[in-house]
C-alpha cells in the first residue's frame, strides 16, 4: 500500500510523492474465532497494535475488509482479547470506511500514539469472505508470520468415495481468487492433517494409499496454490495456520518432486459407516470420563468431569481453545469452534473438579491436563463448555418441517425411498412425543423441542407429502436423526392416517432443566405415622397406596417424608404446558394443579421392582427462592402465574400433603429411594438424565436411614 506524501523544497514548491508503506494486518488473541481478534498490524519488519481512541465501525469494516472478509460485526476497545505487545503503530485512526487499507486511514501516524496495550483495540468480522478475494503478501520476507487467507477449504473425494457420508479422505483444495487451488505436499506433515480433520469434525488422522492418489493424480490438470501450510496442529481452523514458504508456479513443473495434498481422517464413533478400529484404538477409554450437558446442537454443551465416581463440572478460569479441542478430540468430534466461559450452557450441580486448566492440545484426555487441584471458589456461573466441529452428515437434507409460521415449526415430513426413487411424505403421530421431537429439532439444528404435535390441520404442508411414509417411531432421545430411531421400516401401521393428523413439532435454542437438590432430600427423609382422617384431601387426590382406601378412619399410615428443592439451571424458565384456563381446581386443598403429575415418588426393591409409590401433581410451581440478582417471577398467590425462573428454584417442605411416599405395607429391608421429576416429559428440558434421583436407603421397621443420595448418573456403578 501506498501513502500520499508532500514535501516542501526550498524553492518553496510543493512536490507531492508516493511513498511506499508496507503493511499487513492479522487477528490475534486468545479466546477468539478465527474471525475475530486483536487488530494487529506488521509495519516496518515488526507486529504491532493499535489503540482504540476514535476506533469506530468504519475502521472496523475497513480492517474486516482488508483481511479478506465481507465486512465488520463489531469492533471491542479496551484489549477484549488481551493485551499485545510491540509498539502501538496506530492512534486516533479515523476512516471513512470506502478506504482499502487502514493505511489510507487518518491517524497520529505510524508509531505515534500515548496508549498502553490496556488500549488494543479488536474486531469482529462476518462469517462470509469476500468471493475472488485475492491474498497479496507486502512483507514476503516473512511469510511464515502471516494466517492462511483464502475464501473456502474443502476434502475433494474421489469419485467412488463421493457418495460415502461422512467424506473422511480426498485431495484438500482452497479456493483463492474464486477458483479451486490444490497445496503441494513438499512441505506439507501431520500436523497440517490434523487441522484440516479437525476443521471438518474428525478426530483423527490415519494413512492412505499413496500410490493410487499419485496415478489419479497425475491423470489431473493441477493448478497449485502458491504457498504452503504451516499448522501447529492446535488450530481450529486453517485459516488459523502460518503461511509457509512461497511456491514457485512454474507450469506442469510446479511441486514436481511432490504432488496434490491427500488427507484421511478417522471419524468418531458416532459418525463411522461402521465401527471405526482406528478410532478405538486411538481413543479408547474404558468408560466416559468426560461428557456434554445442556446443548442445543450437536457437539455443543457444558463440560462434565467424572471423578471418585461422582459427575461435577470445569470452572471456566484460563478456559481456552486449546482445552476445549481437547474434550471435543476426546468426544469423537473435530476441534472446538469455541470455549464458552460462564455458565453459556447451564449450571451444573455437584462439585466443580477442574479448576485453571491447562492443556497442550494433543492430551488424549482432559483429566490428562494440568489444572490447579488446590483452586477454590469457582462457582456454577462459571462452567465451562464446548462447541465443536462436527462432520457433514447430511441430516438435515433428509427430514424438512412444512406450514409453520415460521423455520422452527411445523408438520414434520421426512425424506424415504418408495419404488426406487426418494419421496417426501409425513410420519405417523401415534405414540409421537417430546422425545421424538427432540430428535427432529437437533436433527435440523433447531434447538431443543419446545412441543410435540399429534394433530397438524392448522399447518397445511406440501399436499404431494401428506401420505405416511414412517410410523411406530420411538426415540430415546439422544439419537442424531429420525432414522436411527426405532420405526416400522417399510410395513407402515397408521390407523387415524396422516393429514391433519401427522406429527407436529415447535424447535427452541433455549430450555429449561431441572435438578433436584439430593443433598436436600438426604438430610430431610424421616417417618411420621398419621392417622386417616387427617389424611382426607391427600387421599382424594391418590398420594396414598390403595390399600388405604378399605382403611378404617381411626387407622394409620406410615409415611415416608422429605423436602424437595428443584432448581432450574437451564437457559429460559420452566412453565407448564397448559394454559390457566385449562388448570384444574382442587377443592379440598383449595388450590390449582398446573401439571397432573409433576414427581414420581417411589421405593424400589434392589432389583429395581417397586414396592410402594407416590406422585406429586404440581399445584404450586413457583420461584421460593433465587440466586444473588435474581428477582422472582413466579407465585401462586392469588391465581398467580406459575413456573420457576432460570437461576430459582421451587421448595416442597417436607410438613405439606403428598410430600411423602405411603411405606405402610413396606417389610423392613434396603431399598431404593427414587424420585422422578417431569416424568411424562410435558416440559422441554434441556437435560432429561438429571431428572432422577436415586438414594439407598434402609428400613428396618420401625426406622429409615436414607444415604448416598445422587442424581442420574452421577454414581459409578449406576453407569
Amino acid at each position: 500500500y501506498f501513502l500520499e506524501r508532500s514535501v516542501c523544497c526550498f524553492s518553496m514548491l510543493c512536490l507531492s510523492y508516493a511513498e511506499p508503506v508496507r503493511i499487513q494486518l492479522r487477528l490475534a488473541g486468545e479466546k477468539r474465532k478465527h474471525y475475530e481478534g486483536r487488530v494487529e498490524v506488521y509495519y516496518n519488519n515488526e507486529w504491532g497494535t493499535i489503540c482504540d481512541d476514535d476506533f469506530d465501525m468504519s475502521a472496523a469494516h475497513v480492517v474486516c475488509r482488508e483481511l479478506g472478509y465481507l465486512g465488520a460485526v463489531s469492533w471491542s476497545p479496551s484489549a477484549k482479547y488481551g493485551k499485545g505487545e510491540g509498539r502501538i503503530w496506530l492512534d486516533n485512526v479515523h476512516c471513512t470506511g470506502r478506504e482499502t487499507s487502514l493505511a489510507d486511514c487518518q491517524s497520529n501516524g505510524f508509531g505515534f500514539s500515548d496508549c498502553k496495550h490496556s488500549e488494543d483495540v479488536g474486531v469482529v468480522c462476518t462469517q462470509k469472505r469476500i468471493p475472488g478475494f485475492q491474498f497479496i503478501s507486502t512483507s514476503s520476507n516473512d511469510v511464515e508470520t502471516l494466517d492462511v487467507r483464502v475464501e473456502d477449504v474443502r476434502i475433494r473425494a474421489t469419485y467412488s468415495q463421493r457418495k460415502r457420508v461422512p467424506i473422511t479422505e480426498g485431495f484438500v483444495e482452497l479456493k483463492d481468487a474464486g477458483k479451486w487451488r490444490q497445496i503441494c505436499d513438499e512441505d506439507w506433515n501431520m500436523m497440517n492433517s490434523r487441522v484440516v480433520c479437525g476443521m471438518y469434525g474428525f478426530p483423527g488422522v490415519k494413512g492412505f494409499n499413496t500410490r493410487a492418489y499419485k496415478l489419479l493424480s497425475q491423470r489431473r490438470k493441477k493448478n497449485y496454490w502458491g504457498f504452503s501450510v504451516n499448522c501447529t496442529g492446535n488450530e481450529a481452523h486453517l485459516s488459523s495456520c502460518r503461511m509457509g514458504k512461497v511456491l514457485k508456479l512454474v507450469g506442469n513443473s510446479t511441486c514436481v518432486r511432490g504432488m496434490p495434498v491427500v488427507v484421511s481422517c478417522i471419524p468418531g464413533r458416532a459418525f463411522a459407516p461402521t465401527q471405526s478400529s482406528g478410532f478405538r484404538k486411538a481413543y479408547r477409554p474404558e468408560q466416559p470420563l468426560v461428557r456434554l450437558r445442556g446443548g442445543a446442537n450437536i457437539g455443543e454443551g457444558r463440560v462434565e468431569v467424572l471423578k471418585n465416581g461422582v459427575w461435577g463440572t470445569v470452572c471456566d478460569d484460563n478456559w481456552d481453545l486449546k482445552a476445549a479441542t481437547v474434550v471435543c478430540r476426546e468426544l469423537g468430534f473435530g476441534t472446538a469452534k469455541e470455549a464458552l466461559t460462564g455458565g453459556r450452557m447451564g449450571q451444573g450441580m455437584g462439585p466443580v473438579h477442574m479448576n485453571e486448566v491447562e492443556c497442550s492440545g494433543f492430551e488424549k484426555s482432559l483429566t490428562g491436563c494440568f489444572f490447579n487441584k488446590d483452586s477454590l471458589g469457582c462457582s456454577h456461573e462459571e462452567d465451562a463448555a464446548v462447541r465443536c466441529h462436527v462432520p457433514a452428515m447430511g441430516f438435515h437434507n433428509r427430514l424438512r418441517l412444512g406450514g409453520g409460521r415460521n423455520p422452527s415449526e411445523g408438520r414434520v415430513e421426512v425424506l424415504a425411498e418408495r419404488n426406487g426413487s426418494l419421496v417426501w411424505g409425513t410420519v405417523c403421530s401415534e405414540s409421537w412425543g417430546i422425545m421424538e421431537a427432540m430428535v427432529v429439532c437437533r436433527q435440523l439444528g433447531l434447538g431443543f423441542a419446545n412441543n410435540a404435535f399429534q394433530e397438524t390441520w392448522y399447518w397445511p404442508g406440501d399436499v404431494s407429502a401428506d401420505s405416511v411414509i414412517m410410523s411406530g417411531v420411538r426415540c430415546s432421545g439422544t439419537e442424531m436423526s429420525l432414522a436411527q430411531c426405532l420405526h416400522h421400516g417399510k410395513h407402515i401401521s397408521c390407523p387415524k392416517g396422516g393429514g391433519r393428523f401427522a406429527a407436529g413439532v415447535s424447535c427452541t435454542q433455549t430450555a429449561s432443566d431441572l435438578v433436584l437438590n439430593a443433598e436436600v432430600v438426604e438430610q430431610t427423609t424421616y417417618l411420621e405415622d398419621r392417622p386417616m382422617y387427617a389424611l382426607q384431601c391427600a387421599h382424594e387426590e391418590n398420594c396414598l397406596s390403595s390399600t388405604a382406601n378399605p382403611a378404617d378412619q381411626g387407622s394409620y399410615r406410615r409415611l415416608l417424608r422429605f423436602s424437595s428443592q428443584i432448581h432450574n439451571n437451564g437457559l429460559s424458565d420452566f412453565r407448564p404446558r397448559a394454559g390457566q384456563h385449562s388448570w384444574i381446581w382442587h377443592e379440598c386443598h383449595r388450590h390449582y394443579h398446573s401439571m397432573e403429575v409433576f414427581t414420581y415418588y417411589d421405593l424400589l426393591s434392589l432389583n429395581g421392582t417397586k414396592v410402594a409409590e407416590g406422585h406429586k401433581a404440581s399445584f404450586c410451581l413457583e420461584d421460593t427462592q433465587c440466586d444473588e440478582g435474581i428477582e422472582k417471577r413466579y407465585a401462586c398467590a392469588n391465581f398467580g402465574q406459575q413456573g420457576i425462573t432460570v437461576g430459582c428454584w421451587d421448595t416442597y417442605r417436607h410438613d405439606i400433603d403428598c410430600q411423602w411416599i405411603d411405606i405402610t405395607d413396606v417389610k423392613p429391608g434396603d431399598y431404593i429411594f427414587q424420585v422422578v421429576i417431569n416424568p411424562n416429559y410435558e416440559v422441554a428440558e434441556s437435560d432429561y438424565t438429571n431428572n432422577i434421583m436415586k438414594c439407598k436407603s434402609r428400613y428396618d421397621g420401625h426406622r429409615i436411614w436414607t444415604y448416598n443420595c445422587h442424581i442420574g448418573e452421577s454414581v459409578q456403578e449406576e453407569m
